[in-house]
């Protein structure tokens, strides 16, 4: 006879920065109930099925992939989100991109791209925020493309959505009021790549050549073509990225630039206005 409590008090997971969250979220998971239910009912004795199912939760964690991945779902903003290793999993970092979008323009309709949009947490986001913008989410993976908008259907909005592109290439003469990105921006060489949860996420996410700004520099050159007189562009980027991109952005004619701070107090995000 197998209880919760023992359950959770028996779970190995020694290489994980969360191992008690870790292993709650995939009890919960097998059980089929929220994490409330783990410790209002400690002692509820679980089914050989369960336990089966939560030993093999634990031993796929052990084996260094993300809890969301063998969920096959994750938070992010007020949502609710489909992940798959087709798709970097959204991080809480990236809602400094969404607060800093949100702020910038006014709730008035307006056409909003994002670029490299993954499972479309940024763009679905956006759209839930502000229902009368028309927000496009675009990726040239196409299963990403199809992830995204099967988010996007599920959250009825109606107000986004999703196109295959390598950043702008199917996006010919459409200009926005704002244009958001999350895109790679790790050196090929950063030893964090064969390290946690990145190991098991697509490389074309996270890579950006030798220092990490490939795509940055590209998104920087191409993007005034696409964006409207006063249009913002805004990049998230690494920790130690930011005097770099915010020189890349002046030198292609951006003004008001700027960097804004995470909670951890490194500047993660670069933007920048396209002069009217």
């Amino acid at each position: 006879m197998t209880i919760i409590a023992s359950l959770l008090s028996e779970a190995r997971l020694p290489d994980s920065p969360s191992p008690r969250l870790d292993a709650e979220l995939l009890l919960s998971a097998a059980l089929g109930k929220p994490r409330s239910f783990l410790h209002t009912w400690p002692e509820r004795v679980v089914s050989s099925e369960v336990a089966e199912r939560y030993a093999d939760y634990l031993q796929r964690r052990r084996q260094g992939e993300p809890v969301a991945y063998i969920l096959g779902h994750q938070g992010f903003w007020s949502l609710d989100l489909e992940v798959a290793p087709d798709t970097l999993i959204p991080r809480a970092d990236t809602e400094l991109l969404v607060e800093t979008a949100l702020a910038l323009l006014p709730a008035a309709p307006a056409e909003v791209l994002d670029l490299g949009t993954g499972t479309g947490a940024i763009a679905l986001a956006l759209a839930c925020e502000r229902l009368s913008w028309k927000v496009t989410g675009v990726d040239r993976i196409s299963a990403a493309v199809a992830l995204a908008e099967r988010n996007r259907a599920r959250l009825k909005l109606n107000n986004a959505r999703f196109v295959e592109s390598h950043w702008f290439s199917a996006l010919v003469e459409q200009r926005f009021a704002l244009i958001v990105s999350n895109p790679p921006y790790i050196p090929a060489s950063d030893p964090h790549l064969a390290q946690g949860d990145v190991r098991f996420e697509p490389s074309s996410a996270l890579v950006a050549g030798a220092d990490g700004l490939d795509d940055i520099r590209q998104i920087i050159q191409d993007a005034p073509t696409h964006l409207l007189p006063g249009g913002w562009l805004l990049l998230e980027h690494g920790y130690d990225q930011a005097p770099a991109v915010r020189d890349l952005l002046a030198r292609r004619g951006f003004a008001l630039v700027e960097s804004r701070r995470d909670l951890g107090g490194h500047e993660r995000i670069s933007l920048g206005q396209w002069p009217c």
